[in-house]
């Protein structure tokens, strides 16, 4: 066994002066593993010749129904992560907010899929997060049964807005067939 010192992972180096207790290395792999979460959510791959990225969820979302319901089960994994980690009240309001902004923008095909582009909820999430955890100001953790209320609002939102979505697609293919057919 190596006595060398560990080197600090780059999401330490990041908090280096901060208030954050990285005394266990599971909050740390935590964070970094909703982090990747989020990039490959929101920023997998750019845009050749712009800063713009693109991430597997807005691709999800071209999949009627199907695809907006994973993507949100994802996103709903970080505010359930968040919420285990500590995360008070308000930040997981601004985190459920997000999702819905972003899953009621995506039952419209196509608008909805370019307005995840650009708008980035899970992101935004994990930087509500690292706030949270780099405040001085240790706040309240939330209670157990709000944290249960606001998961089970957002997984009956989500497969509400899974729904809408099939239910769009059946009536505009019954309505091609009325038209065509």
């Amino acid at each position: 066994m190596s006595k060398l010192p560990k080197e600090p992972s780059p999401l330490e180096e990041r908090f280096e002066n901060s208030s954050i207790d990285f005394s266990t290395n599971k909050r740390v792999v935590d964070v970094e593993t909703l982090r990747k979460l989020s990039n490959l959510l929101d920023n997998a791959f750019r845009i050749p010749g712009t800063s713009i990225g693109i991430g597997i969820d807005p691709l999800l979302g071209l999949i009627p129904g199907g695809g907006d319901f994973i993507g949100g089960l994802l996103s709903i994994y970080i505010v359930y992560s968040s919420a285990r980690m500590g995360a008070p009240k308000e930040t997981l309001i601004r985190m459920a907010s997000n999702i819905v902004f972003d899953s009621l923008a995506g039952v419209f095909p196509v608008f909805g899929d370019f307005f995840d582009v650009a708008w980035k909820a899970n992101v935004k999430n994990i930087e509500l997060l690292e706030t949270h955890l780099q405040s001085p100001n240790k706040s309240k953790r939330a209670n157990r049964w709000f944290v249960y209320f606001v998961l089970a609002a957002l997984v009956f939102l989500v497969i509400g807005i899974a729904v809408v979505g099939v239910l769009i697609v059946g009536l505009a293919i019954k309505s091609l067939y009325a038209l065509f057919g």
